[in-house]
């Protein structure tokens, strides 16, 4: 199951390159994380997010936000943190903590899980929330897995042609868990309280929230007008329609579903949902897929960033998905949860739009090379 990636995030700074071609008009940038992380709850201007200590070597923007993401739905099972550390360090083997749509065979996903061999299907291994359920589900199921030696727990659940390459990594794994363990939410709501207030460490805002004013007067937030249609195209029609599907649902810091949502784990399980993987987090996501030159040829399904309230535009820390007929669906902020805008109200502001799966470009076999 193993399928390492070739590329590695870059410690050093690229350039940012940011063309405005009309008020209306915006191309692709190429943006990267400098490896030096802002303390917890600072607004981060590199994009990298919450992070509470410098593990090294330096994780990745996405390696970051799927760690948080593995670490929220141990702490919400009440496992301890060697079970963060076991998933973790399997996900650095088999994708480099990377949401790949490619891999040995069927492979798929952060822990390279096999659709063929009962993991789940693509739309939900593609979803790190869903893979990393499957993983634990089966680690827990291990006898004395929490005190087995470094790697045998992993291989067990994994039955890697590799074994060896579990234990290495642990303590890189280790390190990581301690520095997302802290800043993610604590164990979920007891059933008999509202979880309609997402949890968010104490003096922390909104990871990204848009900053667009809501007008009531333009479009009802939360329901399609009568004449909409979902697009023709089976993977943009899946995706806006899994998105679309969450409208009302509150916005959840770190959420990628099915209870709740931020701007990027909307997009990652929309497209998720039509087979598509993307990465974890805005700042990864500005590279998903290809540069639209301009809003005159958006599409829907297409990703649209602004600044929001984080960030800047060099480094947009927002991200909608157009769902066609005028209308943008995104997880807006805290207090407003999962709605719809009008495409005007976003015009001014977009500074990037990205393509995930261009029409006329067939998608990639299971276990074939990632599109690019």
């Amino acid at each position: 199951m193993d399928f390492s990636r070739t590329s590695v995030l870059a410690t050093a700074i690229s350039a940012v390159v940011l063309q405005v071609l009309a008020p209306i008009t915006v191309v692709g940038l190429v943006l990267v994380a400098v490896a030096t992380p802002p303390r917890i709850c600072e607004p981060p201007e590199t994009g990298i997010g919450r992070i509470v200590k410098d593990p090294t070597p330096a994780p990745s923007a996405e390696q970051l936000e799927i760690a948080r993401t593995i670490v929220t739905i141990v702490r919400q099972r009440g496992l301890p943190r060697r079970a963060a550390v076991l998933a973790i360090s399997t996900g650095l083997v088999e994708s480099k903590l990377a949401n790949l749509t490619y891999g040995d065979r069927d492979s798929l996903g952060v822990f390279q899980q096999r659709p063929s061999q009962g993991w789940g299907t693509p739309a939900q291994i593609l979803n790190p929330v869903y893979a990393t359920g499957a993983f634990l589900d089966r680690l827990v199921s291990i006898p004395h897995w929490a005190t087995l030696p470094p790697g045998q727990a992993q291989q067990l659940v994994q039955r890697s042609g590799f074994p060896e390459r579990y234990a290495p990594r642990e303590p890189e794994a280790a390190r990581i868990a301690d520095a997302v363990w802290n800043d993610t939410p604590p164990p979920a709501t007891p059933a008999d309280q509202s979880a309609e207030t997402p949890t968010v460490p104490a003096g922390c805002g909104d990871d990204g929230g848009s900053n667009i004013p809501i007008s009531p007067k333009t479009v009802d937030r939360t329901t399609l007008p009568a004449e909409f249609q979902l697009p023709s195209e089976p993977r943009q029609r899946a995706a806006v329609a899994y998105a679309l599907a969450q409208l009302g649902k509150p916005y959840i810091w770190g959420g990628k579903g099915p209870n709740g949502f931020d701007c990027s784990g909307l997009m990652l399980a929309a497209w998720a949902a039509a087979g598509v993987a993307i990465p974890a987090g805005t700042v990864s996501q500005v590279h998903a897929g290809r540069a639209v030159p301009g809003i005159s040829q958006v599409q829907p399904g297409d990703l649209l960033f602004i600044p929001g309230s984080l960030g800047t535009p060099a480094n947009p820390r927002h991200v909608g998905m157009y769902a066609g007929h005028g209308l943008i669906v995104n997880a807006y902020d805290s207090r407003t949860g999962v709605i719809l805008e009008p495409l005007s109200a976003w015009t001014g502001k977009i500074v990037m739009i990205r393509r995930v799966a261009d029409p006329s470009m067939p998608s990639p076999p299971p276990g074939g090379s990632p599109w690019t």
